[in-house]
């Protein structure tokens, strides 16, 4: 498995496996464009991938505007071989090289997500949006 900066010629590959996941789902895949991720790996943070091949298999993003995680997610059939870790792994080291500002993110209850930031570090801070559950991280 390889690891680099995401650029913008991945996004259609970024965009299907966001589309593609099976829990924390959209519930409208036209609310988050193109243009959205390439305004979110370019200018407003920045975003690596995981590769198999040719084939992304995962995928971060962290904004540094609103110090969220904006997406973090691993393409369906390749969960729990470590991706995920490895891509929030690079994503922190990153963002708390750029900012100490804590950085949130969310994430619907009772999900693998929602288990796999408890188990990474994260705090919980309460609800965000419709119910969702809010986590934060310090750089320590």
């Amino acid at each position: 498995m390889q690891f680099r900066e995401a650029q913008v010629t991945d996004i259609p590959q970024m965009m299907e496996i966001r589309n593609s996941v099976n829990e924390n789902q959209l519930s409208d895949p036209s609310l988050i464009s193109f243009d959205d991720y390439e305004t979110f790996i370019s200018n407003r943070g920045k975003g690596w991938i995981s590769l198999e091949g040719e084939l992304i298999t995962g995928f971060a993003v962290v904004d540094l505007v609103e110090h969220n995680i904006w997406a973090l997610f691993v393409r369906p059939g390749y969960e729990g071989k470590g991706i995920g870790t490895k891509l929030q792994q690079i994503m922190l080291s990153w963002y708390f090289m750029q900012t100490s500002h804590p950085v949130w993110l969310s994430t619907s209850p009772g999900t693998r997500a929602e288990k796999f930031y408890r188990k990474s570090g994260w705090q919980e801070t309460g609800t965000y949006g419709k119910g969702e559950i809010r986590f934060e991280r310090n750089s320590s």
